[in-house]
């Protein structure tokens, strides 16, 4: 597998090596030990499946506490995925990365703990895969504005998109209070 870095410490773009022929494909999406090497995990105990129509923008969505780290993947269809790290003292607080995952590319993007997700579909539909480092926990998700000015997410836009009534009534970054945000660890990055 080929591992990108972006510009946002610890999200990470991988290129998993796909074996194919006239038959079709095959691909290893999760192998534990090569994962980790790669500072992706460190462990997963949820995988979640959705499915989208074209122009669904699904967040930008996180949970604190119990933070999810999240390696993503569209296993058919086309999304414009998105991280955008919202930790208290963060040197890259407010910033995002963006790429476009399909079926076709296959390509995972690594989502850590502390970052905000979100994606919007640019295809046809999508069916989109990701496991989560810790478990759904409802009362502890929100959103954050997914046309946050402050942000400035260059979103590939065709028209309005399609949003949730949560992801709708979402706030700014600004405006979301210190307390409900998680704090970056610098120890976790030296």
């Amino acid at each position: 597998m080929n591992i990108l870095t972006t510009a946002l410490p610890d999200v990470l773009i991988i290129e998993p090596q796909v074996f194919g022929d006239e038959r079709g494909f095959f691909v290893e999406t999760w192998q534990q030990e090569r994962y980790a090497e790669a500072g992706i995990g460190p462990e997963f105990v949820q995988d979640n499946l959705a499915y989208s129509r074209q122009g669904v923008l699904r967040g930008l969505h996180l949970q604190n506490p119990y933070a999810q780290g999240k390696l993503v993947q569209v296993l058919q269809g086309e999304v414009f995925d998105v991280a955008v790290d919202v930790r208290r003292g963060s040197p890259s607080f407010g910033r995002w990365h963006g790429c476009l995952l399909s079926g076709e590319n296959k390509r995972q993007f690594w989502v850590p703990a502390g970052f905000a997700h979100g994606y919007l579909v640019t295809g046809e539909d999508a069916l989109f895969n990701y496991k989560c480092t810790d478990a759904y926990h409802p009362e502890t998700q929100f959103s954050v504005r997914w046309d946050d000015p402050a942000i400035g997410i260059d979103w590939p836009l065709k028209g309005d998109p399609i949003l949730s009534d949560a992801d709708r009534a979402a706030l700014p970054l600004a405006e979301i209070t210190p307390e409900r945000l998680p704090v970056f660890d610098p120890a976790a990055h030296s």
